[in-house]
């Protein structure tokens, strides 16, 4: 095995591992996803593609590869959602989520841990999660890095291949509680989405937090979520087939960057 889970490795374990091994820490949220997808959808498809790349990557272990040693960190379940909060959520302030982030962190460099890697599965913890790391390697001699699952794909580029598993929905990723999030979690969860209350009608003009109205800007707008519903776009078209296609280009994706951040982060000669 290539990893191991701290929640079950003992102290000498955990600090054993620390010196050559990749502490990988998912993070999520509790927030409403329509009527259809449960709250802790950010979470579950974090972890799935956390755990579908470690698995892959203990394929390469056992076929003799050489591969860093990886230990898996509880995922955070809280996030930044405040933009919920009309419907459901649990939120985290952006100042309390970063202070989390950087007491985990400290935590890690106290351990004896030189590298990082955050994986996120909610867009509200973006930005928060790539500052958080930004700081963490100022004060500490450390290695960090943070992406999240949805950037990720086995090609390494972002956008999706006219024919690859995003094919015609492209402009649908990640979107909110939609055909991605969806399709993902009937592959990921089946049984925890309502299938029957998918359908989610287009509301004109779209959302400018998703549909800006001009490339390079970042729009928002008060009472947006709200007005949409609560959903970015039409989950109807959802299937499990393409869902088990997407998860598994992202956990791909993820396998490729720790062996890149793996590589990038050795001790410098």
């Amino acid at each position: 095995m290539t990893h191991r889970n701290l929640t079950e490795a003992t102290w000498r374990e955990t600090r054993a591992a620390a010196a050559d091994s990749i502490a990988v820490l998912p993070i999520g949220s509790q927030e409403q996803h329509a009527e259809h997808l449960p709250m802790g959808t950010d979470t579950m498809l974090a972890d799935a593609v956390v755990s579908r790349a470690l698995a892959l990557l203990d394929e390469r272990v056992a076929a003799g590869e050489d591969v860093p040693g990886l230990v898996r960190l509880p995922t955070l379940p809280y996030g930044h959602s405040p933009h919920h909060l009309f419907a459901a959520a649990l939120t985290l302030s952006a100042p309390v989520l970063g202070l989390v982030l950087d007491e985990l962190l400290d935590s890690l460099a106290a351990c004896g841990y030189r590298r990082v890697l955050v994986v996120n599965g909610h867009g509200g913890n973006d930005e928060i999660m790539r500052l958080a790391v930004k700081r963490f390697a100022l004060r500490a001699d450390v290695t960090a890095a943070a992406c999240s699952y949805w950037t990720l794909t086995d090609t390494g580029e972002p956008e999706a291949d006219a024919d690859g598993p995003d094919e015609g929905h492209a402009e649908l990723v990640p979107g909110h509680a939609g055909w991605f999030e969806t399709s993902l979690m009937l592959a990921a969860q089946p049984s925890l989405v309502r299938a029957e209350r998918a359908r989610h009608a287009p509301v004109e003009p779209p959302p400018l937090f998703d549909k800006p109205p001009y490339p390079g800007l970042t729009v928002e707008r008060h009472g947006e979520w709200e007005r949409v519903g609560g959903a970015t776009d039409d989950a109807a078209g959802a299937d499990a087939a393409h869902g088990e296609r997407l998860l598994d280009r992202r956990a791909r994706g993820l396998a490729r960057a720790v062996l890149a951040f793996d590589a990038a982060s050795r001790p410098l000669a």
